[in-house]
């Protein structure tokens, strides 16, 4: 397991100097992780899903093959060595499911893996085999196939799985499968749970240390060799410049209030949170429990948007994005040249707004306003007949025409999706404050990728935010948004979208 600190896995004396110099090197630390945070990670849960398709297809063409070669020509066609292919391949990946072959761990052990896959594929054959004998249809299968499938799949299995071990050996020596993981909570406590944490697989999790808002006797420089970076608030700035998948609590369960206090602060990032629960003295059922590593945890907030609901919502946008691109290039086009017709200066106007994690993203959109009355940071709403709006201007605004370019943004930038809360402009306000200073929470809503459209805006939330009622309304139709999306919601907003910009009457 990586360690942050080596030199001292006590704890260190907590006078004023030393917490000092603790402060100074915690953010020497933090800056160093900001920059050793891979660009890219992959999900050990989709790897899985892939390798299971894959040796599900291998199995399939390894029966396929003396089928084709050796049956047809024979026999003719036979739609029974089908079904007992598809129920072969399903089984033996089920079989090796239960044998959890199918870790990041297991495909970087190839050798016990194979021994494994050869075993229950040995145990298949065998049941099918007797199977066979005792319905008296041995008849029905020809032995040579038979043979040639089970010999076919183990080749096929052993070199597949020989070919991953490389690969996943490189993305684990590059960081691309680890989820990175910091502990709330220093202190004995702190100290139980980075023991338990560094039993798991360090090519999955990596600890980056500790955070603790206390500074005294309690909350040590070190836990475990393990360095105290800062407090609760310096972890929401560092998980804004870095990537941060998993937060730790090791508190009580009984400090119920310190625990929502960090929540509340907390459940603004796109992260897991967990409470460690090996020291609490309160059991639940087993079910109750996940693991990482060899500690047990209650989940208590999970990313909105994991895994393979990230794969599928990002096909859908590219997909669906691109087929949207295609469809309005009339309007895109005839848009553009009015204008153009219309005012001189660009056709397309960008602006800084705020995206996924609260970064800064550039959208698209095209020009509404005069070229000399532009303002990029939406410093100043816009209101009904406003003079720095042109005719066509109007009209695209009325009927959300100008956001059409953020098709770019979705297709080619990938900053933005089609369906997710509406980014807000930098300095956008609701009666003269800015929407985190009137709602409590707000930047809860950038825990998703942000989109051209939502769950705000078909609910009649779209357009000018003057009161700090109306941007409260937003951004709660948002958090529902997060708290229960599906694909079929996303379809659902899709499909409202236009009816709800035709009888909307708020934008200007």
């Amino acid at each position: 397991m990586t360690l942050l600190a080596h030199e001292n896995s006590s704890a260190a004396p907590t006078d004023a100097p030393m917490l000092a110099h603790a402060d100074r090197s915690g953010s020497a630390a933090l800056r160093a992780l900001s920059l050793d945070a891979p660009k890219a990670v992959y999900s050990t849960v989709v790897l899985a899903g892939l390798v299971t398709a894959a040796e599900w297809f291998a199995i399939a063409a390894a029966g396929v093959i003396p089928y084709a070669a050796h049956v047809v020509p024979n026999v003719g066609p036979q739609p029974l060595y089908f079904a007992i292919i598809c129920l072969g391949a399903t089984l033996a990946t089920a079989l090796s499911h239960a044998q959890r072959l199918y870790t990041t761990l297991a495909f970087r052990r190839p050798v016990g893996a194979c021994v494994h896959i050869a075993g229950a594929w040995t145990l298949l054959v065998l049941a099918f085999t007797a199977a066979v004998f005792a319905l008296k249809a041995d008849d029905a299968v020809s032995r040579v196939w038979l043979a040639s499938w089970s010999g076919l799949t183990v080749a096929f299995l052993f070199s597949g799985r020989l070919g991953l071990a490389r690969f996943v050996e490189s993305l684990a020596d590059a960081g691309r499968l680890q989820r990175r993981a910091v502990v709330v909570g220093g202190g004995d406590l702190g100290g139980q749970v980075l023991r338990g944490l560094k039993t798991a697989d360090p090519a999955e999790l990596r600890i980056l240390g500790v955070f603790d808002d206390r500074g005294d006797a309690r909350s040590p420089v070190f836990v475990e060799g393990f360095q105290k970076l800062g407090t609760v608030d310096d972890l929401i700035d560092f998980a804004r410049s870095s990537r941060v998948d998993l937060i730790i609590f090791a508190l009580p369960i009984t400090a119920e209030q310190r625990i929502l206090t960090m929540l509340r602060k907390l459940c603004v990032l796109p992260v897991d949170i967990r409470l460690a629960a090996h020291a609490n003295h309160l059991r639940f059922r087993p079910r109750s429990y996940s693991y990482v590593g060899g500690l047990p945890v209650l989940d208590i907030l999970d990313r909105p948007i994991a895994d393979w609901n990230v794969v599928i919502k990002f096909v859908f946008d590219k997909l669906v994005g691109s087929l949207a691109l295609v469809a309005l290039s009339p309007v895109l086009i005839l848009t553009a040249i009015a204008i153009k017709l219309e005012t001189p200066g660009p056709v397309l106007f960008r602006q800084k707004r705020y995206g996924f994690n609260n970064e800064l993203i550039e959208v698209y959109k095209f020009r509404s306003m005069y070229a000399d009355r532009l303002d990029a940071a939406a410093s100043r709403l816009v209101t009904r007949d406003d003079p720095r709006v042109t005719r066509v201007g109007q009209f695209i605004r009325k009927t959300s025409i100008d956001e059409l370019p953020q098709l770019f943004n979705v297709v080619f930038k990938g900053d933005l999706s089609l369906v997710g809360p509406r980014p807000h402009a930098v300095q956008a306000k609701a009666a003269d404050r800015q929407y985190d200073q009137v709602v409590d929470g707000y930047f809860a809503r950038h825990r998703v990728k942000p989109g051209m459209t939502g769950w705000a805006q078909v609910n009649g939330w779209r357009g000018e935010t003057d009161t700090p009622e109306k941007i409260q309304h937003r951004v709660e139709h948002d958090l529902y948004y997060i708290e229960n999306w599906s694909m079929l919601f996303d379809l659902r907003i899709l499909s409202l979208t236009p009816l709800s910009i035709f009888k909307g009457t708020n934008a200007f």
